[in-house]
């Protein structure tokens, strides 16, 4: 029978913008006069859902509000969304290093935090002194700490560095050591945040298969991710935060499919407004419309396997520019870049455009393997400048039935995301 670890009811974590602590005097001894009279905070009935795309109507926001989920003993619990939804504040109140505005969680056993490279570690102290510093926090007696020091100290990596201040470590050995820490002193909980994005490949998959080792042996993981194939990968199941709501709880793979069906970046009209939230913009030009269509430029957002893609984009120029360069990221349905295309390629070709609207048909060559795709567009200065760069605007999806009718494409899963094409070989008799 499963037990339940981690309860939590109505949970809301209020803050005034701009403010240390709760507030102004005169809003402490309204607080104090509602409360004389038996009254709610008055303050609890105010605020602006967490929503940075927009301008806020009062001081106060809810970074989370009426939060209820339940996790079960074992569970690998992945907890997703886009920044600033609230996922860092809930870890941090299930972390007790800041407390909820309103509502309750339990918790029953003892919990490991990882939330950002090195917390919870002394700065002037070796890395040795440190791995005993944080299993005393955690509770832990000294004899537990030194039978589990040698294989702490193996996994991180830094056995070379091991006697040495942290401060002197970079952030990669930070995380390392500091992982290392959080996982084998057997907490019954670990919570993961964003950090293991320091660490290198080899490091994230060694952090990956040691939580799945925790998880088999009935301990309980939270994990925070932007990377959805690590999520897919480890959690059993997971929830989505959104402005600080919980916009959807359950199967791993239900979740992610909503987190994307959701996503305000993925215009189905193809049309970009000025004032979207672009990653950059230095106002000399602007991505007005982007959208994927077949050969004959008619717009559509699913392909067979092998039909020829283009992209159309419509861009306004609000000043002549001679260098222009245009590029796309290509992400898959994890959201990992797969392909980076840039045009032109060479300084000899560069493209001049007048003040003005203009509409770019760009041919891609190469064709994708089934699965859903993702566009993340930019218009740059040849020399690299970045003039408009927005994320994740277009979406379109190739099927497994080829152009022409030969036959099904079913091995995508094994053969990657893209089919490249070779243009030339070349055979030497050795």
């Amino acid at each position: 029978m499963s037990k339940t670890v981690i309860e939590i009811n109505n949970l809301g974590k209020q803050y005034r913008l701009g403010q240390v602590g709760k507030g102004t005097i005169a809003d402490d001894f309204k607080r104090w006069w509602y409360n004389i009279r038996g009254m709610d905070d008055p303050f609890l009935t105010v605020g602006d859902e967490n929503d940075r795309s927009i301008k806020a109507n009062s001081d106060y926001v809810w970074a989370l509000k009426d939060i209820n989920f339940s996790v079960q003993q074992g569970d690998v619990l992945g907890i997703i969304g886009k920044n600033g939804a609230g996922k860092s504040t809930l870890l941090k109140i299930l972390s007790r290093t800041t407390s909820p505005t309103l509502g309750e969680y339990k918790i029953k056993g003892r919990v490991a935090s990882l939330l950002e490279v090195g917390t919870g570690f002394h700065p002037d102290l070796s890395g040795r002194e440190n791995i005993f510093l944080n299993g005393a926090i955690l509770g832990m007696r000294k004899s537990e700490i030194k039978k589990n020091l040698d294989e702490i100290i193996a996994f991180s990596g830094v056995e070379r560095y091991i006697d040495t201040p942290v401060k002197r470590y970079s952030s990669g050995m930070y995380v390392r050591l500091a992982f290392a820490v959080a996982a084998h002193l057997d907490p019954e909980i670990l919570i993961v945040d964003e950090v293991l994005a320091v660490g290198d490949q080899e490091f994230q998959d060694k952090c990956l298969g040691k939580m799945k080792s925790i998880s088999g042996q009935g301990r309980t993981v939270l994990f925070v991710s932007h990377n959805m194939g690590a999520v897919k990968q480890l959690c059993t199941s997971a929830i989505l935060l959104m402005n600080g709501t919980l916009k959807a709880t359950g199967k791993t793979n239900e979740v992610i499919n909503t987190y994307f069906s959701t996503d305000d970046h993925l215009l189905n009209t193809g049309n970009v407004p000025r004032d979207y939230k672009r990653l950059y913009s230095n106002g000399k030009a602007y991505i007005d419309f982007i959208s994927t269509a077949d050969q004959s430029n008619e717009i559509k957002k699913k392909y067979f396997f092998k039909e020829t893609i283009n992209i159309i984009l419509n861009v306004e120029l609000l000043e002549d520019i001679k260098d222009l360069l245009v590029s796309f990221s290509i992400l898959n349905d994890e959201m990992q870049k797969i392909s980076y295309v840039e045009y032109p390629e060479s300084s000899t070709q560069t493209i001049s455009l007048s003040k003005g609207k203009h509409q770019l048909v760009l041919k891609l060559h190469d064709s994708f393997l089934p699965g859903k795709y993702f566009l993340s567009p930019a218009l740059m200065h040849y020399t690299g400048e970045a003039i408009d760069f927005i994320e994740k605007v277009a979406e379109f999806e190739v099927n497994s039935d080829s152009i022409d009718g030969s036959h099904n494409y079913k091995w995508n899963e094994k053969h990657g995301n893209a089919y490249m094409k070779i243009k030339e070989i070349t055979i030497k008799t050795l």
